[in-house]
């Protein structure tokens, strides 16, 4: 038999029914991990696919998959993860991995480091706009081409909200699901109680409004599997937890639609505060009560200057001869 025969024996044996008459699909997903440069994003990745490799620092855009069968006896179903390197210094290359081929099997977890506050709102809000407005380019497109899975996805992430939710009408879900993990708790832990409140309860406002799962980690066991829950959900299609951890005093661990308004309350600043700030949204009104305890790096200071070609990682002999040749 040539290579083609034996794939297409292969193919039929997967399309053909099996004992309980049922076809077996595989199902493939794709999620994005980004986030702060050194937030713990590969880590994450190799700990959700048990791999037990140590983590090295992400160049651009890395791509690797993971294998699981749901039961015993059933094809292995594909996950593809993209990892986003360099923070939001390399916003464009989020156009690759999503297109309109994947959208409708495609998440995206957010990964923000908990250790650097000023630093997140800017993270944050960067990654998710160009993530956004990328996506919503493709679903505008698809409502031409294939106008029911553009309302179908539309229909899925609102269905994030019961119907009867109080803040159905408030909130603005991401068109795509998203995950948003708060890394190194452990720095986090240490902080001042006040400010783990502001910056908890501007995680759980922005995870809420996004209609996104939120959820605390660190390197220990315990909270990592929390994370794997999650990201398991999204990448394999497993059960989502029913759980949730709201008390700002341990690590925070809410699925998609199980928060308020009313129980994260208002932001975290006085009334005088609130009134002199003008804000257009409440999401502006958040930024500014958060900006105002942690002001901003500028976008600048996030871009990465390091040049590539100079990491040692990626070292080779006979093309760095050539290259020290060119330059002289």
């Amino acid at each position: 038999d040539t290579l083609w025969d034996l794939a297409i024996a292969e193919v039929e044996k997967r399309e053909n029914p099996d004992d309980d008459g049922k076809r077996v699909e595989v199902s493939e997903k794709s999620v994005l991990f980004m986030g702060n440069k050194n937030g713990g994003k590969t880590t994450i990745i190799l700990r959700c696919l048990e791999r037990e490799e140590s983590p090295k620092p992400t160049l651009a855009l890395e791509y690797i998959f993971g294998r699981r069968a749901k039961r015993h006896n059933t094809p292995k179903d594909v996950a593809h993860f993209w990892e986003l390197g360099g923070g939001t210094s390399l916003l464009e290359l989020i156009r690759i991995p999503i297109s309109s081929n994947n959208i409708k099997s495609f998440s995206v977890v957010l990964v923000l480091d908990l250790s650097k506050p000023n630093e997140l709102w800017t993270t944050m809000e960067k990654l998710l706009q160009v993530t956004r407005t990328h996506v919503n380019k493709i679903l505008t497109k698809l409502e031409q081409t294939n106008p029911k899975v553009a309302t179908e996805m539309q229909q899925r992430m609102r269905n994030n909200l019961q119907k009867d939710h109080p803040d159905y009408e408030l909130v603005d879900p991401f068109p795509i699901p998203l995950v948003i993990i708060g890394s190194k708790y452990d720095v986090f832990h240490e902080f001042d109680s006040e400010m783990r409140k502001i910056i908890s309860k501007t995680l759980r406002f922005i995870s809420h409004y996004y209609g996104a799962s939120l959820v605390f980690t660190s390197k220990s066991e315990a909270l990592l599997m929390k994370a794997r829950v999650l990201i398991n959900h999204l990448a394999f299609g497993y059960d989502k937890s029913k759980s949730v951890s709201v008390d700002h005093s341990k690590p925070l661990f809410i699925p998609a639609g199980l928060d308020s308004l009313s129980q994260i309350g208002p932001p975290p600043a006085s009334d005088t505060d609130i009134g002199k700030m003008r804000a257009n949204t409440p999401l502006e009104l958040w930024k500014k009560v958060f900006e105002k305890t942690f002001p901003p790096k500028s976008f600048c200071d996030l871009q990465d200057t390091k040049d590539p070609a100079q990491d040692l990682q990626y070292a080779e002999y006979e093309v760095d001869v050539m290259r020290a040749q060119k330059k002289q």
